[in-house]
């Protein structure tokens, strides 16, 4: 679990949700890692668990990888579940629960469920605190900085964005007032052409 830290530590440093997973074969060495690469190849189907699992079925050229042990930072989705599940892996041992998307014991429990062909053994909570502290951790740096891009919205003059300006809330300044003079006659000259 400390190697999928790690990768999940790098993961939120190239601006990914912090997630790692490392998959060791029966001999508990590491045949396979993965992190969380949605934003930076993507491809919605980049979460760190099957990323490991191509990596793995590409090292052991066999995509049952009924005597391997995932390791993962966060309690896998529905999407990474049943990937897991296709793999046929011996056992899942995760970090923290996911009280969002969890489909392992949290909100769904697809590995128990009538819908699955294989049992899996499931280990939670190894390294809770520090894979739960990394993901709110990094969620809260995220919220800091959209609300300093918010706030710098407000502050800039010469911003163009109209989004938050709306008429209905008397708090929010009028989109005149956050207009460029420029912008504006460019915004009219077009639509005029657009007719």
């Amino acid at each position: 679990m400390a190697k999928a830290l790690e990768l999940a530590r790098e993961a939120g440093r190239a601006g990914e949700i912090p997630v790692g997973a490392v998959i060791v074969n029966q001999h508990q060495q590491i045949i396979a890692c993965g992190a969380n690469s949605k934003e930076r190849t993507q491809d919605p189907t980049a979460h760190a668990e099957i990323v490991a699992i191509r990596c793995a079925t590409h090292a052991l050229q066999d995509w049952h990888l009924n005597q391997c042990t995932m390791y993962v930072t966060l309690e896998p989705c529905p999407m990474c579940a049943g990937a897991i599940l296709q793999a046929r892996l011996k056992t899942l041992v995760y970090g923290t629960d996911d009280p969002k998307t969890g489909a392992i014991r949290t909100v769904i429990n697809l590995p128990d469920s009538p819908a699955s062909f294989h049992r899996l053994e499931v280990i939670a909570g190894v390294l809770q605190w520090e894979c739960q502290s990394l993901l709110q951790d990094w969620f809260r740096q995220l919220r800091q900085q959209k609300r300093k891009k918010t706030t710098a919205v407000w502050a800039d003059p010469d911003t163009t964005t109209t989004e938050f300006a709306t008429s209905s809330n008397p708090a929010v300044p009028s989109a005149g007032s956050f207009l460029d003079p420029n912008a504006v006659r460019q915004i009219q000259a077009c639509s005029l052409h657009s007719n």
